[in-house]
């Protein structure tokens, strides 16, 4: 089947899927920065952000929360050492360089071009490993999973990872097949920008592991110069990145992480089985009838499709380690979308060419399934794009009129930094400690929107800037 499909027809479906995998990700995107998991997104945006207002230095990032709620540390400069900056500049350039859209469209384009970019590697790799109804097929999955065009159209820097991590398994399966060292050299570097973002897109390289002791003999291993030298060129910029970190911060601008694994004891309970394999996987991404063709394509791959099957069991070892943060965080699982795409894809192929039962059934079973997937998958995160309060961006736009710039503020919002980032100025997301304290740690103003024990003390004690009925700002440098 897959031979008799002309390139001609193979290369205009897959300019459909790209062109349609960017107009549904255009889906509100001049929508505020305050919808599902705002507030990861409010930290991304932040550096960025500061980028574009004060310059790029690559070495010291930095956003809005200085209190001690992420990294455990007062951190009155607002260090943000996490992911390696390749997003934010990227993000900051854009806006202040092309312009035209806003500051958060230009965050949202920017994770929609990493996303295009995978979509088109991904056919690559499913035209390699499965054939060109595969390739196109992995294609149409990646471009229009409901829960993967939320995801990749947020100021997250996973949609970017995502994009280094496929390219560097991609040019690494290329390179075991032609043994041409600029393909090698093309891996490396991808997955090194991977690792610098995130460790966890080392996982993508377990059917590279594979493929090198399946080629190589352990022994003979050691003797092989150039994988060795791409090893390190992968992993000594990662340990130079991470070294900085710590010895420049001493941990102030390092987020706590050790709860991301296994910090409620949750990994491989039955809660554990059915959050990541029932309510994320093959609910909410594959729309319950996704699992159809995955788990056919799943099957298929363990003796046909080597790539995909490692690739499989990659992503299942990074869901098990990283247990804790799947669990809580459904954006966790935006890294384990190619691995599934591709399953859905050989399962697809396999139903479609598979001359065991009628070709009518099969082939209605795979629209049928691709078609339910989509749909059931909307209804899932429909709701993601909702802005359930925009107190928050009306208290943001006064504290920027009202409030000078170099002010510190308190915006309590039970610690989420989206208000804060609505308001564009250093502070504390939350009431940690007496608002004396505070004071004495620089804190100049008091804003909230919601008129609770705290906010309605305050206003006895310090002098109000201005008052609505959605918000109230506080001078706290003048007592009543």
């Amino acid at each position: 089947m897959n031979s008799r499909i002309p390139p001609s027809l193979i290369y205009l479906t897959l300019i459909f899927i790209m062109i349609g995998g960017f107009m549904v990700r255009m889906y509100k995107l001049s929508s505020p920065l305050a919808d599902w998991h705002s507030w990861r997104q409010a930290d991304t945006a932040s550096v960025s952000y500061l980028y574009a207002k004060d310059g790029i230095n690559l070495l010291y990032p930095r956003y809005f929360d200085i209190s001690v709620i992420q990294t455990g540390f007062p951190n009155p400069q607002g260090w943000r050492f996490v992911e390696f900056p390749f997003f934010n500049v990227a993000h900051a350039l854009s806006y202040k360089y092309i312009g035209h859209f806003t500051f958060d469209e230009w965050g949202r384009l920017v994770s929609i071009f990493s996303a295009l970019v995978t979509t088109f590697v991904l056919f690559l790799l499913g035209r390699k490993t499965i054939g060109s109804l595969g390739g196109i097929v992995s294609a149409f999955v990646y471009a229009f999973l409901p829960y993967n065009i939320y995801y990749t159209r947020v100021i997250l820097p996973e949609p970017m990872g995502v994009m280094f991590a496929t390219l560097g398994l991609y040019f690494g399966v290329v390179y075991f097949e032609k043994l041409k060292s600029r393909y090698l050299f093309l891996c490396s570097l991808f997955f090194a920008c991977a690792l610098l973002m995130k460790p966890f897109f080392g996982f993508y390289a377990v059917p590279l592991v594979y493929i090198t002791f399946q080629k190589y003999p352990l022994k003979k291993i050691f003797k092989q110069t150039r994988l060795l030298l791409a090893l390190d060129f992968v992993l000594i910029p990662f340990f130079l990145w991470r070294g900085w970190m710590t010895y420049e911060t001493r941990f102030i601008g390092i987020p706590l992480f050790g709860w991301l694994f296994n910090g409620d004891g949750i990994r491989f309970r039955p809660a554990f089985w059915n959050w990541i394999f029932a309510e994320r996987i093959a609910k909410m991404i594959l729309g319950m009838w996704g699992v159809v063709p995955f788990a056919i394509g799943f099957i298929n791959s363990v003796k046909k499709q080597k790539v995909i099957f490692f690739s499989a069991i990659g992503m299942f070892l990074y869901l098990s380690l990283v247990a804790t943060a799947n669990v809580r965080h459904d954006y966790y699982q935006t890294m384990i979308v190619p691995a599934l795409a591709l399953c859905v894809a050989s399962g697809v192929n396999w139903l479609w060419n598979e001359s065991t039962f009628d070709a009518t059934t099969r082939r209605i079973m795979v629209f049928f399934s691709l078609g339910l997937m989509t749909l059931i998958g909307w209804y899932q995160v429909r709701d993601f794009y909702q802005i359930n309060h925009y107190e928050i961006i009306q208290t943001g736009e006064a504290v920027q009129k009202y409030v000078p710039e170099n002010a510190r503020i308190i915006a309590p919002y039970d610690g989420d930094t989206a208000f804060l980032y609505q308001t564009k100025r250093f502070g504390w997301p939350v009431v940690d400690r007496s608002i004396q304290e505070l004071i004495d740690q620089g804190a100049d103003y008091f804003v909230s929107v919601n008129y609770d024990t705290d906010t309605n003390n305050f206003m006895k004690q310090f002098k109000t800037v201005t008052k609505t009925d959605r918000y109230i700002i506080l001078d706290l440098h003048q007592k009543i």
